[in-house]
């Protein structure tokens, strides 16, 4: 293989086909024995942890490290991973080389140099975590951790995002091609809802069943996302279409997104307000 294999090194490049690396002196060797896209991991020459989507789900659930969204504020309302916490800028930042503040991550830890965190952006062709990333190590953090894959990669392997409220306000305005889903029952969807939205009852959608053999869902979303399938509540013709679901918790909402997400759509997010919430911050 040699030594110049670009960015996708070793072990994160034969994770991303399935497979486990082992490093040896005249190059790499390929055991069969499967890993899973979920544990690849972007290596480059930086002196922080690259973190595979993993690993970000286990820090999200056990709540430690923080994990911290380095974007822009409306790019992180429009979406970001569930559970990440915004940073606000540096001040001075410029638009094009923006920065986030790390006395703001500092504060957020309590100014402990120790403490872990997790930070990510737009993804392998985004800056923004590795300059972060710089300063914090500079300042003294010892324990910063990059998810460099980020948002793209996340979607990519089935994770939804949460948008908050000025997000559905931006997208609402600028995106008339989002669809927009309505997780309520039937009968308060008749009532009202959102202009143009479609309605797909939580109470109707089976999440489906994963097989861990072979790492998939089985029928996720059941009868109910299939028919919406069929009569064109959701867009087959473009699955990078934007999806927002809302409902009456963000719980149902995120739900109703996780079922759609496993059959193939790969932008949606949910919102965490509920709909009287939503629909008092929208003209």
């Amino acid at each position: 293989m040699g030594a110049s294999v670009g960015r996708l090194v070793g072990a994160g490049f034969v994770a991303a086909l399935g497979l486990t690396a082992v490093l040896g002196t005249s190059g790499v060797s390929i055991a069969q024995t499967p890993l899973g896209i979920d544990k690849a991991v972007l290596f480059d020459a930086e002196s922080t942890t690259n973190i595979s989507t993993e690993e970000v789900r286990n820090a999200l659930e056990n709540g430690s490290p923080l994990v911290f969204d380095v974007r822009p504020f409306r790019e992180y309302a429009i979406s970001h991973i569930p559970g990440a916490i915004s940073v606000a800028p540096k001040p001075g930042t410029s638009r094009e080389e923006y920065m986030s503040d790390i006395a703001e991550i500092g504060r957020l830890v309590a100014e402990d140099k120790t403490a872990p965190m997790i930070l990510y952006c737009a993804g392998p062709h985004c800056g923004k975590s590795k300059r972060v990333a710089a300063d914090l190590v500079e300042a003294g953090y010892a324990n910063v951790s990059r998810y460099q894959l980020g948002i793209p990669v996340w979607r990519a392997l089935g994770g939804v995002t949460e948008i908050e409220v000025e997000g559905v306000q931006h997208v609402a305005e600028k995106d008339q091609t989002a669809v927009f889903i309505d997780a309520r029952d039937p009968e308060q969807f008749e009532r009202e809802s959102l202009p143009g939205a479609q309605n797909i009852p939580r109470s109707r959608v089976d999440p489906g069943t994963f097989d861990p053999e072979f790492r998939a869902w089985t029928h996720p979303g059941g009868k109910e996302v299939k028919a919406a399938k069929a009569d064109g509540r959701l867009p087959m013709e473009d699955h990078n279409t934007r999806i927002i679901v809302f409902g009456d918790s963000g719980e149902a909402a995120r739900e109703v997104a996780e079922a759609l997400a496993r059959n193939a759509f790969h932008n949606i997010s949910f919102c965490n307000a509920n709909y009287a919430a939503l629909k008092a911050a929208l003209p």
